[in-house]
């Protein structure tokens, strides 16, 4: 998914040459709409029928968990640009120009490290060790085949075994890298040729995400006087 550049007049610095590609993570994004869904309908549905204390209860609820679901699932996200890196992470929006990012780390988590030794996770970049497995296992069952000489053709028309079942190599097709790495793959790459470009210099800049905090925290304290009134 990418977003267009705006022009920009002849007195402001250019634009990049490139879009800037943004990378979410699509689970997270289906939760979180699931997540709203089910918070809106068993919230709203206790702030109309309930009686006593219960709406006022649903209320504090709500205001509490939607901007958290909002801050987990729907908001994270990466935006790679020709000269910085944007994350937007639950609470809070680092940007790095490029030429003060020292690495990109995959291990259990995705982070990338500025050279000042600070590292930040990228929450829209999940890994996943099960699809990590399942890349390695298929990249093991390529090169099995390939050591012994089996390729396409000699899986029969269209990939069929003897038997008109699939054959054996069938099970290798498909990636051989999980897709978190192949992101991972291509921040590296836009580092290592934009990571010593005049234009991709500048200070790391890290902002608060009030807008998220706030109602948080309010519906947080709003549920933490209803519950010590009794």
């Amino acid at each position: 998914m990418t977003t267009p550049d705006h022009q920009s007049p002849a007195s402001q610095p250019p634009v990049p040459t490139q879009q800037d590609r943004i990378y979410r993570s699509p689970m997270a994004l289906v939760g979180g709409v699931l997540l709203l869904l089910v918070v809106g309908w068993l919230g709203f549905d206790a702030l109309f029928q309930g009686h006593g204390r219960t709406p006022w209860l649903a209320l504090a609820g709500m205001i509490l968990a939607v901007p958290l679901v909002i801050a987990f699932t729907l908001r994270p996200a990466v935006f790679a640009g020709e000269d910085r890196l944007r994350i937007r992470n639950p609470f809070r929006v680092i940007s790095l120009p490029w030429g003060e990012v020292a690495s990109l780390r995959s291990g259990y988590s995705n982070e990338v490290v500025a050279k000042s030794g600070t590292k930040y996770q990228l929450w829209s970049i999940p890994v996943s060790l099960r699809a990590r497995k399942k890349a390695e296992a298929r990249k093991a069952r390529a090169a099995a085949e390939g050591a012994r000489g089996e390729g396409p053709a000699s899986r029969g028309l269209g990939g069929l075994g003897a038997f008109g079942g699939a054959g054996r190599g069938a099970a290798a097709t498909g990636p051989t890298r999980a897709e978190t790495d192949q992101v991972m793959d291509e921040l590296r790459e836009l580092l290592d040729r934009r990571g010593e470009a005049e234009s991709a210099r500048g200070e790391v800049t890290v902002r608060w995400a009030y807008e998220v905090v706030a109602p948080a925290v309010a519906g947080a304290v709003l549920l933490a006087i209803l519950l010590a009134m009794g």
